[in-house]
């Protein structure tokens, strides 16, 4: 070893710069493979995103009306029972006001159906679906099976492919038919 060279005379200088480049070299590569990763995962975070908020926008135009929705159902249903209530005596005084009322009932209903509010009307003798019907009362009613609808007290809705509210019905408990 000389005083102005601190490394032994059979070192070569050019293995130790060859040497330091790889380790450069290797460590830039390891940062930039770390660099990709993070941004591959930011952009599949950012892909996320975008979907997840088109989804909730769709949704939202979707079932954004869902709260007046329900609230105009019972408008529904008091125009139905205004109308189910009217004797043939009514119908020949007033005609004028029952078809008044006719009259709305089916603008509510074209309204109602624009924006994709759709009515479950159940029968007497239709099979019980827990799915759209709620099940108000059960009895035995000869003539019928069990898990058979025998009343309907009101009509159901679906917003969409959504359950708005369940058809309200009776349903027969016999064990034979």
């Amino acid at each position: 070893m000389s005083e102005n060279n601190p490394l032994p005379e059979d070192v070569d200088l050019q293995e130790i710069e060859a040497f330091l480049e790889q380790e450069q070299i290797e460590a830039l590569a390891a940062e930039r493979d770390e660099y990709r990763d993070k941004f591959m995962r930011a952009l599949a975070d950012a892909e996320n995103s975008r979907k997840r908020a088109d989804r909730d926008r769709r949704e939202a135009e979707q079932y954004g009306s869902t709260r007046l929705a329900r609230d105009l159902l019972p408008v529904f249903d008091n125009l139905n029972r205004a109308l189910a209530a009217v004797t043939d005596e009514q119908r020949s005084h007033y005609a004028a006001l029952i078809e008044g009322v006719d009259l709305t009932l089916r603008e509510l209903t074209n309204v109602m159906t624009r924006h994709g509010v759709k009515p479950i009307s159940p029968a007497a003798g239709d099979t019980f679906d827990p799915q759209l019907h709620q099940a108000m009362f059960e009895a035995p009613l000869p003539g019928t099976k069990a898990g058979q609808i025998i009343q309907v007290m009101t009509e159901g809705f679906l917003l969409h492919d959504r359950l708005l509210r369940p058809a309200q019905v009776g349903v027969s408990s016999n064990t034979a038919g």
